[in-house]
Order: structure tokens, then C-alpha cells, then sequence
């Protein structure tokens, strides 16, 4: 590839393509047609020698190539905007395509405050969610996959710590909560204080985002000596209310998640018989959006958004 012929608003269809996975949407977001959009991949096909993308039933498939090289794609991209027009945002006027990372129970209590952000303020974004099915979303955000990630994650803020002012992601608290078991209202163990050898004889059900058959909980069980009987291990927490309503399973969840559940009325909760920390959850982000404008909008109303439950 010459990069001195290069035309580089090529670059900016390969990013558009590789964030929305389809000709129709990146057309729309570049406020181009989706002819002319096809005419610019081509050019960046012969541009770069080879193709980037393939048509799948799912869309535009990016190859190797394009996945390895979106990242620094990206990042050019948000330094040259930033340089550029450093405060030129109106969420009024720039349409704008966010994706944020988070489990079914957190989106549950955040949506309804950023719809409402966003109908109030005549803001022409758009917010893609996706699930959150790691503990761990560090190569999400690296890669551009996702602008924010939301959620509890114990083992990555002490890492970020430890890296100080060199840590590609920054963090900040939405809010802390405590873990509660929940059951049936009519669950025998409702009736008396929940012991842990009550609590260790009972079934269970997990909540895993990433399907893994422990958590915190069996991590603290195993400190002590304990272990549970965990029966069925679902990624969401819309499912476990359910379950947990219509049989004797119990389950560990935030006491924040409880709404989220859709069944409140028919649960009841008991202080868990083991210690477990605070369930402190988090915004995390990539230094590389840390000044960008439409990035700073979006994350305060995230701020907002938690701040009102």
C-alpha cells in the first residue's frame, strides 16, 4: 500500500463498517448511500491490497487483517477529531452511535433514565447494548469494540490501580450495593434467620455472565471450608427471578438487581451467612476517549443515569 496516495476518508468507511458490521448502517452513520459506500470499500480493498470484509449472514465479517488493524484505525481517528474540533459537539445536531457493554439487570436500571436524557434533550444518539459476558472487558474497550463497559469488575480495578497514570482504561464509580440471598415469599428457609449450613444445603442458582459453573460466592464458601449444590447456572438476571419464584432454588444477586428481576413482589431476601465485599459497580472507558466531547456527554449521562436509582 502507498500511504502517500492513499485517500484517507477511506478510513473513516472502514471504521464506520467495522463498528456497525453492515453496508446499510455505516451508509447511514456517514450520511452517504450505500452505493457510493461500496464504491469506498472497494477503493480500500485495492487501496490495501486485499479484502477486509466478507459478506456473512451476520453482515460485513472484518477478516484478521481489519480486526488487528481497527484499533490504531480508531484511535487515529479520535486523536485527529479531537485535534481538529476538540469542543464541536451538540447532542442536538451530531448523530452518534454508542455501544456499551453490560449485564441484562444493569441495563434494566439504566435505560429508562437515558431514553429519558435523550428524548428531553432532542439528541439525536443512538445506544447499542450488548451483554456483558466477561469479569474482564479490558480487550472490548483496547479493541473498540464497545465505547463503555458496565459492571462489577474485582479483579481489573486493582490492576488498573496498580498501573497508575499508564493504564489505557480510566474508571469511575456508578454506584455500590450489597449482595442479598433471594428466594420464593413461601421458600421454607423464609420463615428463620438464614444459616450457612442451611444456606450450603440448599440448591442453588448462579448467575454467571461468562457461563462459568462458581463465583464469588463459592470462592468465599471454599475460604471457609463449604461448598453449595448449584443446579442450574443462567447469564441472566430476568431468568433467575423466575426460576427463583417457581422453585426452591436460591440465589445471590446485588440487592440494587432486584428490580431488574421482574419478579420483586414475589421474592424475599435474606442476609447472606458469609462475609462477600460491597458490589461496587463501574464505568470503565479508553484513555483515548477520555477528552472527546460526545464520549464525555454519553458518560455523564450514564453518571446521571445512576445517580436517579
Amino acid at each position: 500500500m502507498n500511504f502517500r496516495t492513499l485517500d484517507l476518508n477511506l478510513l473513516r468507511v472502514f471504521d464506520a463498517v467495522m463498528a456497525e458490521g453492515s453496508l446499510t448502517r455505516a451508509a447511514t452513520a456517514l450520511s452517504m448511500t450505500q452505493p457510493a459506500l461500496s464504491h469506498a470499500l472497494k477503493r480500500l480493498h485495492q487501496s490495501v491490497g486485499e479484502e477486509l470484509f466478507t459478506r456473512g449472514a451476520r453482515g460485513m465479517q472484518p477478516t484478521p487483517h481489519a480486526q488487528a488493524l481497527w484499533p490504531q484505525v480508531r484511535a487515529a481517528l479520535a486523536s485527529l477529531r479531537q485535534a481538529l474540533a476538540p469542543d464541536e459537539f451538540s447532542p442536538q445536531a451530531d448523530a452518534v452511535n454508542f455501544r456499551l457493554a453490560l449485564a441484562d439487570a444493569t441495563a434494566a436500571l439504566l435505560a429508562p433514565a437515558l431514553v429519558a436524557t435523550i428524548e428531553q434533550e432532542r439528541a439525536l444518539a443512538n445506544l447499542e447494548f450488548v451483554p456483558l459476558t466477561t469479569r474482564d472487558p479490558r480487550p472490548l474497550i483496547e479493541h473498540g469494540e464497545v465505547d463503555l463497559a458496565l459492571g462489577h469488575f474485582p479483579w481489573v480495578l486493582p490492576a488498573l490501580q496498580a498501573q497508575g497514570p499508564q493504564a489505557k482504561l480510566r474508571h469511575a464509580r456508578l454506584y455500590e450495593t450489597d449482595y442479598v440471598c433471594a428466594m420464593r415469599r413461601d421458600h421454607p428457609l423464609a420463615r428463620q434467620p438464614l444459616t450457612l449450613d442451611a444456606f450450603c444445603a440448599a440448591h442453588h442458582l448462579l448467575v454467571s455472565y461468562s457461563g462459568a459453573p462458581y463465583g464469588l460466592v463459592d470462592e468465599a464458601l471454599g475460604t471457609l471450608g463449604r461448598q453449595r449444590r448449584i443446579v442450574l447456572t443462567v447469564n441472566q438476571f430476568f431468568t433467575a427471578g423466575r426460576v427463583v419464584t417457581r422453585s426452591d432454588l436460591l440465589t445471590v444477586l446485588p440487592r440494587h438487581f432486584l428490580p431488574a428481576t421482574g419478579f420483586q413482589e414475589e421474592l424475599t431476601v435474606q442476609p447472606l451467612p458469609l462475609t462477600l465485599a460491597p458490589v461496587q459497580v463501574e464505568m470503565l472507558w479508553h484513555v483515548r476517549q477520555d477528552t472527546d466531547p460526545a464520549q464525555r456527554w454519553l458518560r455523564q449521562c450514564v453518571l446521571e443515569a445512576a445517580a436517579a436509582q
